[in-house]
């Protein structure tokens, strides 16, 4: 027996209950291996997508029930409101009753010692806690959660400063928590009724009676804030996703710097956008590669001479050779790219992406400009990104402690340690 094994604790069983959420997808389910891999039984409740990545990741899969829905298309929606309602109808509270259910019976089968779930997974964690089972809630971005100090979520603002800057956060918090109780709040109560649970006073108190709630990113990306005394940040999981990580690929010919252009890996009605970033790159001394993803065909983009688009290829391949990354904003994609050393051109198009380009341009390591962009524009942003080293230098300080952050133990010390000990600051 090697010192690592004897080092090892027993095997324990963990459920995860996942939801598909596109870019949250190889993080968590990189979860999941990493606790296989140690010789712990991990199973994966999910919808059917996620099952070849769950057996991937060396996980036993368990389909749940429900009818699987169509993406989310929050990129057709403009409102605050609409979009409010959508995520609750969609994403959280719609699947709760059927998820929870599914989990219920999932624990009276496998009996885990702790049940590992999404951030929405609403369901998973009604049905945990009235199995008196701990959950561990897995926030695969910047922490998403109200605390006092972190700007609020999904706005792409930097921290705010003063009294001014309290009032600031305080009132947009306010206002978001309000916008999603009052579609959320009501069936979400209804569940954990349903489950002889006690209603919640807001539908973040759910996520907050987590065991942990685990923060896939590095403290040193996020911005700092209060966050309550269950709440770790963990290192980021930088697996590339089961439909790109067994590829192959050579860099394309010459010595002009590399630009890798990786956006959404779900529809976000990005197609002109891309289009756009490809012709700029047609524009400039640089060798172009595009990875379009599932939701794009490659065909759709007319590439240039010094563009080649593919659908996919192992991003921690192409970071390799790579000067800079252009990019949607999406967690997944900033932070390998920063953990790689590249500066970034960020075209956000919703969700945490705005949040997630302030953190790059509030640290200097790259540059943020509209996604309605002209070819031109995004022309300038690159060539100003490639020819000032300062991006690059910021994005090298950035990235090592990102590194060192995803190469620690953290996550696995969380997940392996004690499961019962409930947090002091769990809310009721």
């Amino acid at each position: 027996m090697s010192d690592d094994e004897a080092d090892r604790p027993a095997a324990r069983t963990y459920l995860f209950v996942l939801s598909d959420a596109g870019g949250t997808v190889p993080p968590e389910i990189g979860v999941a291996r990493r606790l296989a891999e140690r010789g712990h039984h991990v199973t994966v409740l999910a919808d059917d997508p996620l099952e070849r990545p769950a057996l991937q990741a060396g996980a036993r899969f368990r389909p749940t029930t429900g009818r699987v829905t169509e993406p989310f298309r929050d990129w057709a929606i403009r409102t605050p409101p609409g979009i409010a309602r959508g995520m609750a109808e969609e994403m959280i509270v719609g699947p709760a009753p059927v998820q929870a259910a599914d989990t219920a019976a999932a624990i009276d089968e496998l009996r885990p010692e702790l049940v590992v779930v999404s951030s929405f997974a609403v369901g998973a964690m009604i049905a945990a806690e009235s199995r008196g089972v701990p959950f561990d809630l897995l926030i695969p971005n910047t922490y998403a959660l109200p605390a006092k100090g972190m700007p609020p979520f999904g706005v792409g603002l930097a921290p705010g400063h003063g009294a001014m800057g309290a009032l600031r956060d305080t009132a947009f918090g306010a206002a978001g928590r309000r916008l999603f109780d009052h579609y959320a709040l009501a069936p979400l109560n209804a569940v954990r009724t349903d489950h002889d649970l006690d209603p919640v006073a807001t539908m973040w108190n759910q996520m907050q009676h987590a065991h942990r709630q685990l923060v896939l990113t590095s403290a040193a990306f996020d911005f700092p804030a209060e966050l309550p005394a269950n709440a770790r940040y963990v290192g980021p999981v930088l697996d590339d996703p089961s439909w790109a990580a067994d590829e192959t690929w050579t860099p394309p010919d010459g010595d002009d710097p590399l630009v890798l252009v990786a956006m959404s890996s779900t529809f976000q009605n990005h197609v002109e956008c891309l289009q756009r970033i490809t012709d700029a790159l047609g524009e400039l001394p640089v060798r172009g590669v595009v990875t379009t993803g599932p939701a794009v065909l490659p065909d759709a983009i007319r590439a240039p001479a010094n563009v080649s688009v593919v659908a996919s290829a192992p991003h921690r391949l192409v970071m390799r050779e790579a000067s800079l990354v252009v990019t949607h904003g999406g967690h997944g994609t900033v932070i390998k790219s920063l953990a790689a050393g590249l500066p970034l051109v960020i075209l956000h198009h919703g969700r945490d992406q705005a949040d997630n380009a302030v953190r790059v341009t509030e640290r200097g390591a790259g540059v943020a400009i509209s996604r309605r962009s002209s070819t031109q524009r995004i022309a300038r942003a690159v060539g100003e990104v490639l020819r000032d080293d300062r991006y690059r230098l910021a994005a090298a300080k950035l990235g090592e402690v990102i590194a060192r952050d995803a190469a620690g133990s953290a996550l696995l010390d969380e997940l392996e340690g004690p499961a019962r000990d409930q947090a002091s600051s769990t809310i009721t």
